[in-house]
């Protein structure tokens, strides 16, 4: 029996709750969103347990998605603090989150976050089932693929929407990686657990391996795949080689594989990329995946930034976004430093998705240009609320503008362009 998923529905011609949905939120016909779902070229994260308020579109057409990780670690696990970050990446207009709990009782952190979270929800099993085995058998090279099977049907049946599945990692792409060696190896936390696993047992990835298991248990629930990139390059000098490019070719058949199964996919990127190649791998893995929906981690441009990856992401991630890529993974001041906090994030989400809005511009995304249009009008105007009605962040809007006063903003006072230009052309401006 077939599975009973929004993209075997959509090929059937059904159009769903959730993809009329999307439509609204989109301004697109509900009939262009099944074509989209049917195609493969859009997704809706959503699993059969979880009836939620919105839901969101990812992919071809659509205005570019936002993910924010959160979760906790083993030196700090605390789920109060976690679900401080889920209201903050809700707040902040995230589209989707995902939890990458490394830390105790990761059960109980899932269960307590998805239970709070009304927007798409994500995970990463390979961490659960390297945690489990650590704790049962002293190592992640212990682990079982029963274990790891079991992990991923646990989160599907607690309602989890998608999932980052490392199964393009396989032992014909290790070699290759061991014949062109890289300078930061392997960055991926699952593609590192795996590459233990298998050279300690010399065996095949389970998740390739068992690849038709989890497409079951991922058609029962309608959970989107996440293909991962195991291989994501760690800096600017990795990106592009052999190894990535291999992984991606793997990740291109699983995408056919998971659409003859009826399970929604979308496929995973880089990662550290030079500014003159993000275009060329957003492409290539267009091709390649056959246009399914493209999720990118940045990419970051540099690799001198600690502190500032939000910035050196969101200029990859325009690029990205821009040249066909679909969901921005955010990146926080915190990368490559330890475990971002609520405000971190904030920043983190507030940068991926001004990078999403730039390249949804340029795409001619319905409203994308029209909101940039009525923030100009606004300007031109002086008129105040309104422009901060339209920031992207009116927080943070409504802290620059508080020393305003009669006379105008605090950097130019009297000396006002606008209202200096409007008098001499005979035009109206607003009050400042």
């Amino acid at each position: 029996m077939a599975a009973l998923t929004q993209y075997t529905r959509a090929l059937q011609g059904e159009i769903t709750e959730e993809m009329r949905s999307v439509a609204t939120q989109e301004g697109r016909g509900a009939e262009e969103i099944l074509q989209g779902i049917a195609q493969g070229t859009i997704v809706i994260p959503v699993n059969n347990l979880r009836p939620r308020g919105q839901y969101c579109g990812i992919g071809a057409g659509l205005k570019t998605k936002v993910n924010a990780n959160i979760g906790t670690s083993r030196s700090y696990s605390d789920i109060s603090e976690e679900k401080l970050k889920l209201a903050v990446s809700i707040e902040s207009g995230a589209d989707a989150v995902m939890d990458l709990s490394t830390g105790s009782n990761i059960d109980r952190v899932r269960q307590e976050l998805i239970k709070d979270c009304q927007i798409a929800f994500g995970t990463v099993p390979i961490y659960q089932a390297a945690v489990e085995a650590v704790a049962k058998r002293g190592g992640v090279v212990h682990m079982e693929p029963a274990e790891i099977l079991a992990a991923i049907k646990k989160q599907a049946e607690d309602g989890v929407d998608f999932m980052t599945v490392h199964a393009g990692l396989t032992l014909a792409t290790l070699e290759r990686l061991q014949k062109d060696p890289r300078i930061t190896d392997v960055v991926s936390r699952g593609g590192s657990f795996l590459l233990g696993w298998m050279l300690q047992n010399e065996k095949e990835n389970p998740f390739y391996e068992y690849f038709d298991d989890i497409l079951a248990i991922a058609g029962r629930y309608d959970v989107t795949l996440s293909l991962g990139d195991a291989l994501r390059p760690g800096c600017v000098a990795d990106a592009t080689d052999r190894s990535q490019i291999h992984e991606l070719i793997i990740l291109g058949e699983l995408v056919d594989r998971c659409r003859d199964a009826g399970v929604q996919v979308i496929v995973e990127g880089p990662g550290h990329v030079p500014l003159d190649q993000v275009a060329t791998n957003i492409k290539l893995q267009k091709r390649l995946c056959h246009n399914a929906p493209f999720y990118v981690l940045g990419p970051l441009v540099t690799d001198v930034a600690p502190g500032y990856d939000h910035i050196t992401a969101a200029i990859g991630g325009a690029i990205a976004a821009a040249a066909g890529a679909d969901f921005l993974c955010y990146v926080t001041p915190a990368e490559h430093l330890g475990l971002p906090d609520e405000e971190a994030v904030r920043q983190g989400i507030m940068a991926s998705r001004i990078a999403g809005h730039a390249a949804d511009v340029v795409k001619g995304v319905q409203g994308a240009g029209e909101w940039d249009l009525a923030m100009a009008k606004a300007r031109k105007d002086l008129n105040w609320a309104e422009q901060k009605r339209l920031a992207i962040d009116p927080r943070t809007f409504e802290q620059y503008t508080k020393h305003r006063d009669e006379t105008g903003c605090s950097m130019c006072g009297p000396y006002c362009s606008m209202k200096i230009v409007s008098r001499y052309l005979g035009r109206k401006t607003g009050p400042c």
